[in-house]
């Protein structure tokens, strides 16, 4: 059975580009990347290759490169990251990981794994591409995210409609 398709990969690719050209704010994905930075200081382990998993924007792999963790990193995108990724990078739609069975020792992303169709397909193909001790450290939506929006958008459309409509993205739970 095919995942539900819930997320047009295609209006998230533009509306990426369109925050970017704006002027994205990126408090949200730095405080990822600081996360990141703090959990990968704990481990006491080197690793050979790393990828950085569809994260929107360079910080994974400035992350992984600050760290000294990795001596080969490159980032797997779904679009063209621009002149701020410094590693080899591979194009690839969000839902296939384009990766040979045990090619990665580390394995990050950083606030985009919750808007995949199919995040158990991927957790999959991400678990197959690590080496039987590679690590995945990932930072996503989760659980009970904008709880309080998803009950205003509810309560203020069952008051207004009559009804009630998804208006906040489901999220997958710990």
């Amino acid at each position: 059975m095919a995942a539900p398709v819930v997320f047009d990969h295609g209006v998230q690719r533009r509306r990426r580009a369109r925050a970017r050209a704006l002027g994205v704010e990126t408090f949200l994905i730095d405080r990822a990347a600081e996360d990141l930075a703090e959990r990968l200081s704990t481990v006491n382990r080197q690793f050979g290759v790393a990828a950085d998993l569809f994260t929107p924007t360079a910080s994974g792999v400035e992350t992984l490169k600050q760290s000294g963790k990795a001596q080969t990193i490159l980032a797997v995108s779904a679009a063209d990251l621009g002149a701020g990724v410094s590693v080899p990078a591979i194009i690839a739609p969000e839902e296939m990981l384009p990766l040979r069975e045990g090619s990665l020792d580390l394995a990050v992303s950083l606030l985009a794994l919750q808007s995949v169709n199919d995040l158990p397909g991927l957790l999959v193909q991400i678990r197959r591409a690590l080496k039987p001790d590679g690590l995945l450290l990932a930072a996503l939506l989760g659980g009970d995210t904008l709880t309080e929006l998803r009950q205003a958008f509810a309560e203020t459309e069952i008051e207004m409609e009559g009804g009630i409509s998804p208006r906040v993205a489901p999220f997958a739970d710990v």
